[in-house]
């Protein structure tokens, strides 16, 4: 599994509803195995970001199809990094010159 972390914004109109996020949270969840992801951390945060979500999918293709539909519905606008543990970044180094 790849693991991401998606820095997010709410919009105007999440901000709207913004009692139900954590509702909204939790149906996330639920949809993610649709994709072959799993959310593993759902954070609130104060300054440049509302949220930070740590997400584990089987690969970047179901990671884009499971954050393009979550971003469809509105209330939310992601910046989605892809993260590497320990292991997957000794591999990496290991390849570097």
């Amino acid at each position: 599994m790849a693991t991401f972390v998606s820095l997010t914004h709410f919009t105007d109109q999440g901000m709207r509803t913004v009692k139900d996020t954590v509702k909204r949270s939790e149906a996330v969840k639920s949809a993610a195995g649709k994709f072959g992801a799993r959310i593993k951390d759902v954070y609130w945060t104060l300054g440049q970001y509302d949220m930070v979500v740590v997400i584990e999918a089987s690969d970047e293709l179901a990671a884009t199809a499971f954050a393009l539909t979550i971003g469809a519905a509105g209330n939310t606008r992601t910046q989605t990094l892809r993260a590497f543990p320990p292991e997957e970044m000794q591999a990496i180094l290991s390849k570097v010159g």
